[in-house]
């Protein structure tokens, strides 16, 4: 029998990734930050000098991507996320990922996931589905204030517009398209902090672990 899942979507600077590792510490679950995996591919062209957009090449590194070796100080860099939104709208990279990314929230006793295609693609029938967002301004000045602490000199504006584009990019893209799932709570966190997102989150799960529900 497969593990519990929780699937948690939303948009960059969403506070999601936040929300989920607070998720996966207080019920002992693998915690599964999807984003870094399209960021590994994205690094391991940059790294070998490929152009980014040589698909075959991306689809054999997301092939053999190892999950145990994802490093977020090093992944989480500016430049990295621009080369991995480009790496994400490939199908054939998105279909490796996918496939491993499932035989990850099957691991026992469950795990929580986050991205932007958990709930639709990913994970569709995860017992509980959050969907994260915060206005564009909001999420702006919380991944501003993270490139200003490493030192990265990009200015707010520039950080708004390039999460403005990123949206574009993801409800767009014709391939797992950025979305909430028809079934998944919404948690607008524009003027929530990460406890009262986090009890909000619990609650919900605590309805449906303790029913000793498993997708």
């Amino acid at each position: 029998m497969a593990g519990f899942t929780v699937a948690i979507d939303g948009p960059a600077a969403s506070g999601k990734g936040t929300l989920a590792r607070h998720i996966a510490s207080e019920y002992g679950f693998h915690h599964l930050d999807t984003g870094l995996t399209y960021r590994a591919v994205a690094k391991a062209l940059l790294d070998a000098g490929a152009p980014l957009d040589d698909e075959i090449r991306a689809a054999e590194v997301a092939a053999g991507l190892d999950f145990a070796g994802l490093d977020r100080a090093t992944l989480s860099a500016h430049g990295i996320g621009e080369a991995a939104s480009r790496v994400a709208v490939m199908p054939s990279v998105r279909a490796a990922l996918v496939e491993a990314q499932r035989r990850f929230a099957a691991r026992h006793p469950g795990a929580v996931l986050d991205g932007r295609d958990i709930g639709t693609v990913v994970c569709p029938k995860a017992p509980v589905k959050l969907y994260v967002t915060a206005t564009p301004e909001v999420r702006a000045r919380r991944r501003f204030a993270e490139v200003e602490a490493a030192g990265n000199g990009l200015s707010y504006d520039a950080v708004l517009e390039d999460l403005k584009k990123r949206d574009a990019r993801d409800g767009a893209r014709a391939d797992s398209p950025l979305r909430p799932a028809e079934d998944a709570h919404l948690l607008d966190t524009s003027e929530m902090d990460i406890e009262v997102a986090f009890r909000a989150a619990k609650r919900l799960i605590d309805a449906a672990y303790g029913n000793g529900i498993r997708n």
